[in-house]
């Protein structure tokens, strides 16, 4: 473990220098970056190496002989950590350009101090191994992140964003508090080990609480809403973290609380499957109707955690029907979706911060035509989409083949078990045909077409330290779409820290499905540099001529004549009106002769619609019943503290 605690001592280090050095802007930067990439990178290694360990390291640390913080790295933690490693390291390195706000240095320097230390408390997370070890880790990770997401304070709508992000994130701690409390209660200490003990009445309880808290900071519907307010709200590369790996600590929790009660219920995959069905197919539903490109991107997350937990789910079902390779191949292809989902989500959201940095703005409807002069952008901004959306040859098919696979090996169960598994292979499905049409939407208004807006005419893509992060995550893409086996390998080495019973299951199929893609994808790509081999031959010598994009036969097109994001997307949105309202504001044609007019429209997320009239309301009512309690007298407050001391003497 020396070697762990030495990445995050290095990290930490990131985060401290730049509060001394930030008079000196470049090298208060160049020392955040050196410092968070070392660390990470040094980390990276460990984890990889630790992740095909058999035994798990250990470490504890007693405190006052009356608690330990205890820490413990086995496999599936090991998964985790090579993705948050992972991310964080090039997410450090593409801060270096973005960051380019000289006027700001001290703030900066603080982003790169809480930029440290939420990578080192998530790592934290995925480590402890007791109940206060766990707490305090999460906490710490939780109020760095909201830092992290009020950077540009100075909006009304940031500050919104970050105190919603605040509340939901302690109101999902005090989810995870009771359940850890429930857990205390019966076993009488802080160990995790000691919850498989508990009554299976308790473990439902306890499951069910800590799943409602970790799946709030994960982005489960409908405790998603605080997340397509944080994530545009935040830095593009603090997005990328929080989307590409700080909301998989919470998928990391609701995998280890599984295996820590060790009772393998039908209930609690049917739980699981079913919470990922509707985030999967609303998440992709809302996103289709955003206009914020970031916002989009953020309910984007909430969708692939859907694919994620679908995934869990049929493991889970698996398990409790005791089948185990249905189980392997639901967990497997669940765990590698969290790594294939941090690599494309991190590329898609530094894709949309190039966009922001040099536009200045988020609105898809104002952009258009950007690969033309943003190629490097675009290029892997596409790559990014064909990969979200599940299409080969790229690593989110393979993650997604693999939920596929295990879910068509429960169509042999019986009564509920085979309905859950036919309705999985169903919301895969249509969460795969809605993303490949939010994407074809996003790709098409924003990058191809004409400019809108004259702030996507004069763009340029400079900035190496933000390029190098997305061809990276790009080349990732294609590497792990086609050849799956070492990254499929990574995957089962932390399914098998779960418990299952891995003699019973052949693994050479597997291996030979992986192989199979592998020659697919050499395939396409074989056919693909044919075809370009054969038209540069046929074009030598010929004249290329270029004019404006096809105008559908007009003699004069304008830009407004091209398809909206809104026009795009409304079909499908009609389609799903019930469960996502859709508001519109167009004063319509009066005259003969039409003045300048209008149209907006606006897509409700009906959780954060109904949570306001249901849940924040009355809350904030009842604390505005309350003020009275805060009336600045000194002498007032330290008698409610005697009085609490007192009423908790009677339990003590």
């Amino acid at each position: 473990m020396n070697l762990f605690f030495l990445s995050l001592a290095i990290i930490l280090c990131g985060g401290f220098l730049p509060l001394i050095f930030w008079r000196k802007f470049a090298l208060m930067k160049t020392l955040g970056v050196v410092a968070i990439g070392g660390g990470s990178l040094l980390g990276l290694m460990d984890a990889g190496t630790r992740l095909f360990r058999t035994e798990p390291s250990v470490a504890v640390f007693n405190y006052l002989k009356t608690f330990s913080l205890a820490f413990q790295v086995d496999a599936l933690s090991a998964f985790f950590l090579v993705a948050i490693y992972t991310i964080c390291l090039l997410a450090a390195l593409y801060s270096y350009h973005y960051m380019d706000d000289s006027q700001k240095s001290l703030r900066t320097a603080g982003s790169y101090f809480f930029f440290s230390l939420l990578t080192v408390f998530m790592a934290l997370v995925v480590t402890a191994s007791n109940l206060i070890t766990f707490m305090l880790a999460w906490e710490i990770m939780s109020l760095s992140s909201f830092f992290l997401v009020i950077y540009t304070y100075e909006a009304g709508e940031n500050r919104k964003a970050g105190y919603l992000y605040f509340v939901f994130s302690q109101v999902g701690a005090m989810f995870i508090l009771a359940a850890f409390a429930l857990i205390y209660a019966h076993t009488g200490n802080f160990e995790f080990a000691d919850a498989a003990t508990l009554p299976h009445t308790a473990k439902i309880i306890v499951f069910v609480l800590a799943f409602i808290g970790l799946g709030s900071k994960a982005g489960v519907f409908p405790l998603h809403v605080w997340l397509p307010h944080a994530h545009p709200a935040a830095s593009s590369h603090i997005s990328a973290v929080m989307s590409g790996v700080m909301i998989k600590t919470g998928i990391y929790g609701i995998v280890r609380m599984y295996v820590l009660l060790d009772w393998h219920t039908p209930f609690f995959g049917h739980f699981v499957l079913i919470a990922g069905m509707v985030s999967g197919v609303l998440g992709v539903v809302y996103a289709l109707g955003q206009h914020d490109l970031k916002r989009l991107l953020a309910y984007h997350s909430v969708e692939n955690i859907g694919i994620i937990l679908i995934g869990i789910g049929v493991g889970m079902i698996g398990v409790a029907a005791d089948n185990p390779v249905m189980a392997v191949l639901g967990f497997a292809g669940g765990l590698l979706h969290v790594l294939n989902h941090a690599i494309f989500k991190s590329l898609l959201f530094m894709g949309a911060g190039m966009v922001l940095h040099k536009t200045g703005t988020r609105t898809i409807d104002l952009l258009g035509g950007l690969i033309k002069k943003m190629k490097i952008t675009g290029t892997t901004f596409l790559i990014g989409s064909l990969a979200i959306s599940g299409l080969p040859p790229l690593n989110g098919f393979v993650s997604e083949f693999l939920v596929y696979m295990g879910s068509f090996r429960g169509m042999s169960l019986d009564k509920i078990p085979f309905a859950m598994c036919l309705l999985a292979i169903v919301s895969l499905a249509i969460i795969g045909g809605l993303a490949l049409a939010c994407f074809t939407k996003v790709v098409g208004v924003v990058f191809q077409g004409e400019p809108r807006n004259q702030v996507a005419e004069n763009t340029d893509e400079k900035g190496l330290t933000m390029l190098v992060p997305m061809l990276i995550l790009a080349a990732a893409c294609f590497v792990i779409g086609a050849f799956p086996t070492f990254f499929m390998t990574m995957a089962l080495q932390a399914v098998g820290s779960l418990g299952l019973d891995y003699g019973r299951i052949p693994l050479e199929p597997l291996f030979e499905l992986t192989g199979n893609i592998t020659r697919g994808a050499l395939l396409f790509f074989a056919v693909f540099l044919v075809v370009l081999a054969l038209r540069t031959l046929l074009y030598r010598g010929k004249t290329v001529t270029r004019s404006g994009t096809w105008g559908c036969g007009f003699t004069k097109p304008t830009a407004k004549m091209q398809y909206t994001g809104s026009s795009y997307a409304a079909s499908i949105l009609e389609f799903f009106r019930p469960v996502a309202p859709l508001s519109e504001n167009e004063p319509g044609i009066r005259k003969r002769f039409p003045e300048k007019s209008h149209y907006h429209s606006h897509v409700s997320d009906i959780a954060e619609l109904h949570m306001d009239n249901v849940v924040v309301r009355p809350v904030l009512a009842l604390f505005e019943k309350l003020r009275w309690l805060q009336h600045g007298d000194i002498h007032l407050y330290i008698g409610y503290i005697l009085l609490a001391i007192v009423v908790l003497l009677f339990f003590v």
